[in-house]
């Protein structure tokens, strides 16, 4: 009964009340019989802020993963280069002829091996700037942020500079670059204008990579040459693609696209798809037209056009916003369309 008594029943009350009390949280004072305490909340815009938050915690320490290949790499290249100059006092020792022209073909590879690590490093940079880009540009349509646009606008007409085909799209979106439009706006603008001719030219690089892949898988009697001439079309492709939209991948730099291509593809769950809607497709009629092989051939080329979506949405420096994203319902049209005019 006393518990029951101790909880009070909900009710309105005025604040001009004479037996209503306004008191500071940190009054310890008993509340008097009869009366009715109440204690505002603080206000959360006073509340004191920490001055250090982080929100991701700092990693400490030595990456020794780092520490080892960077010594390793170290003795590598001392090693090389104690065993040439072993060669070139050899070859002096021999002939002062032989010395000299192997001094040259020394000077010749370091040369060649000094603007391949430049090549290199300029096309990692430049597919980070793209892969940056497209973070930023995902950011601004949700930010709108308009001062943000028109830097990445900006970066954009740098990156598009050396594509002729872009000129008239190029001048156009110059033309808005001083007019009052909004951060996601100006995003939207900046991809009509400059990406629809890309993502034309995209489509087709990718219909004709499938093209081709269904072709030579139906028709080849092996099959370790259709997977070396699927991978060898892939990596074609994706190089293709990769400098469709301003990227310049060495080695290196096709070494990570395909890293990227392979995450988006297990991201999206793009094979299961893609073999779905092959089963779905060959199985409405259209398998009774082909053979067994014409139909692995298909299976293929469908593969590889959804390697290629998947290498235009990393490849790509602004996501897929005003424009349609390709789909791949119509590059299999395209392909049966193909296979049923050969067969």
């Amino acid at each position: 009964m006393s518990e029951r008594s101790s909880h009070r029943r909900p009710a309105t009350f005025k604040l001009d009340d004479p037996g209503v009390i306004v008191m500071d949280p940190d009054h310890s004072s008993r509340p008097a019989r009869g009366t009715v305490h109440v204690t505002p909340e603080a206000d959360p815009a006073l509340l004191p802020v920490p001055l250090e938050a982080p929100l991701v915690p700092i990693r400490r320490g030595f990456r020794w993963g780092a520490v080892f290949w960077t010594a390793l790499g170290g003795l590598v290249l001392l090693g090389l280069g104690l065993g040439i100059t072993h060669l070139i006092e050899g070859l002096f020792a021999r002939s002062e002829g032989l010395g000299f022209v192997g001094l040259a073909f020394a000077f010749a590879a370091a040369l060649a091996l000094t603007i391949i690590i430049a090549r290199e490093a300029f096309g990692l940079a430049r597919l980070a700037t793209i892969e940056r880009m497209h973070l930023r540009a995902t950011e601004v349509l949700i930010s709108d942020d308009r001062r943000a646009s028109r830097t990445i606008v900006d970066d954009l007409l740098k990156l598009a500079h050396q594509n002729p085909q872009l000129a008239r799209a190029r001048a156009t979106l110059q033309g808005h670059a001083d007019d009052i439009i909004d951060g996601a706006d100006m995003i939207k603008l900046a991809e009509r204008e400059l990406m629809t001719p890309l993502d034309q030219e995209a489509r087709r690089l990718v219909s004709s990579a499938a093209q081709r892949v269904s072709i030579v898988t139906a028709v080849s009697p092996r099959a370790l040459i259709d997977v070396l001439f699927v991978f060898v079309a892939s990596l074609r492709m994706i190089r293709q693609l990769a400098r469709l939209y301003g990227g310049r991948p060495g080695t290196l730099g096709m070494i990570r696209l395909m890293r990227h291509v392979i995450a988006h593809l297990a991201i999206t769950g793009g094979m299961a798809a893609s073999d779905s809607l092959v089963q779905q497709m060959l199985g409405h009629g259209i398998a009774a037209k082909l053979s067994q092989r014409l139909g692995e051939g298909v299976l293929n080329g469908l593969l590889t056009a959804r390697l290629g979506l998947a290498a235009i949405e990393v490849t790509r420096p602004l996501p897929f916003t005003a424009l349609p994203r390709p789909a791949l319902a119509d590059l299999a049209k395209d392909l049966l369309r193909k296979r049923e005019d050969d067969a």
